[in-house]
This record gives structure tokens, C-alpha cells and sequence, in this order.
């Protein structure tokens, strides 16, 4: 293939990567939500963490790893939000319509969307993950490990993980209602509530332990109980996002911008 035609082959994607990406950064909602993943993931997490006594430290089921990213149930708010406005901003607007001409191809169209949203909140959440780590443990003084410690790495990378897929849930859940507060008035409780709630009800687990949130933050613990091992746990919430992500594509296919 000459150096012209691959070109042309590699513009319509390079075009609609490019139009996402700036239908993104364009948006002060979008970085507002951003920033508030961080914020609040660090935020929430330094006060866990220069809270806890000597004794508590001293503890043998106290686990520095998690213990340094408390704050993320509170900062996936913010990516929650951010994957539902990056999809539903243009459903709103009626920018749809110009969207799907601008790229007739849906699975191009929607590919990239999930491209950018993916690739911005994996940036963000690595960079939160890492503060909160390095932080965390900082503020622990020598009951903090450092990232040569057992799963410290993998649980920092993990959280960055965590909350890329989070974004993509929302998006995809976003996609197949077209609504962004539909969306985040329903994972905030899911994420937040329905995992402790259900595991309040049941003795061992059971079903709370393949919902999204708890399975994901699996990959946060230093020794994690249950059924599910780190990375399984990550992968039960890989399986919820694309299951998200395959019903707002049926949903694309289906109907008209």
C-alpha cells in the first residue's frame, strides 16, 4: 500500500479521534469532573490516612495498600460523571445528528468516543492512584511500604484500571439512555450503597462479591478475601463495562441520533 493511500485510509480515524478529543477539552464540565476524581480520591485519602493512631497501624488486618486509597469511592463519583457528559452532552445539544454525519460509521464513531473517554480517564486515574499511594504512605510514617512492597505496584496500576472502567461503564450505560442525571442518580447508589447493603444481608458474600465496586477494589488489597483474586475481581468489572458498553452500541445501531 503506497504512502498516499494509507493516508487516506488512516484519516477518517485520525479525524474522528481528533473531533472526540476536542469535543472533550472543550467542555469545562469534562475537566471540572476530571479534577474532581482527583481531588477528591486525594482529598478524602489524606484525611484517612494522617487519621490513623499507632495502634490502629499496629493491627494485623490492617492493610496500608487500600488504606491509602480510601478517598476512590468518593472520586469515581467524578468519573461517573465525566463518562456520563462526554456521551450524553451531545443528546442534549442535538449534536448528535452532526456527530453521525461527520462519521457515518457508528462502530468508527463510537469506538473512538470510548477511545478518548478511556484514554483520558486512564491518564487521570494513574496520576491519582500514584499521589494517593505515595502520599498514603508518607503520611503512615513506618507502617508505609513502598512500591517495591507485595502488590503495591499492582494495586496502584489497578486503581488507575478502576477508574478507567468506570468511566466506560458510565459511558456505555449513557449511551443506551441517553441521559446523563438517569445515569449518575443510578451508579452513584450502585457503586456507593447496593455492595454493602447486600453484603449486610448475606453471611458470606455471595452476589456482593460480584458487584462492580467490590469485585473492581479487589485489586487494591494487600491480601484480599473472598472469592475473586485481585485481577479476577478487576475482571468481573471489565465484564459489567462491556456489557455496558455492547447495550449503548445496540442502542446506537438502533436508533437515530
Amino acid at each position: 500500500m503506497s504512502t498516499t493511500s494509507l493516508a487516506a485510509t488512516r484519516s477518517p480515524l485520525h479525524s474522528s479521534i481528533r473531533s472526540e478529543w476536542l469535543k472533550i477539552v472543550s467542555v469545562r464540565g469534562q475537566w471540572v469532573a476530571l479534577a474532581a476524581v482527583f481531588l477528591a480520591t486525594l482529598g478524602f485519602s489524606v484525611l484517612m490516612s494522617g487519621s490513623f493512631t499507632t495502634e490502629d497501624m499496629a493491627k494485623p488486618d490492617f492493610d496500608p495498600l487500600r488504606s491509602a486509597y480510601y478517598g476512590l469511592n468518593f472520586g469515581q463519583i467524578g468519573m461517573i460523571s465525566f463518562g456520563a457528559i462526554a456521551v450524553a452532552g451531545e443528546y442534549k445539544t442535538g449534536a448528535i445528528r452532526l456527530s453521525l454525519l461527520a462519521v457515518p460509521h457508528r462502530g468508527a464513531f463510537y469506538a473512538t468516543k470510548l477511545a478518548v473517554i478511556g484514554a483520558l480517564s486512564l491518564a487521570v486515574g494513574l496520576v491519582t492512584s500514584l499521589t494517593c499511594f505515595l502520599v498514603g504512605q508518607a503520611l503512615m510514617d513506618d507502617h508505609g511500604v513502598g512500591l517495591t512492597h507485595p502488590g503495591a505496584l499492582r494495586s496502584m496500576v489497578g486503581c488507575g484500571v478502576y477508574l478507567a472502567l468506570i468511566a466506560l461503564f458510565s459511558a456505555g450505560a449513557t449511551m443506551l439512555v441517553r441521559s446523563a442525571p438517569a445515569v449518575i442518580c443510578t451508579l452513584i447508589p450502585l457503586l456507593m450503597m447496593v455492595s454493602f447493603i447486600v453484603g449486610d444481608l448475606e453471611d458470606d458474600g455471595g452476589i456482593a462479591d460480584f458487584l462492580p465496586d467490590r469485585a473492581g477494589q479487589q485489586i487494591l488489597l494487600q491480601d484480599p478475601v473472598g472469592p475473586l483474586s485481585p485481577w479476577a475481581g478487576l475482571g468481573v468489572l471489565l465484564l459489567w463495562t462491556c456489557a455496558a458498553v455492547w447495550a449503548g452500541w445496540v442502542r446506537l445501531q438502533r436508533r437515530d441520533g
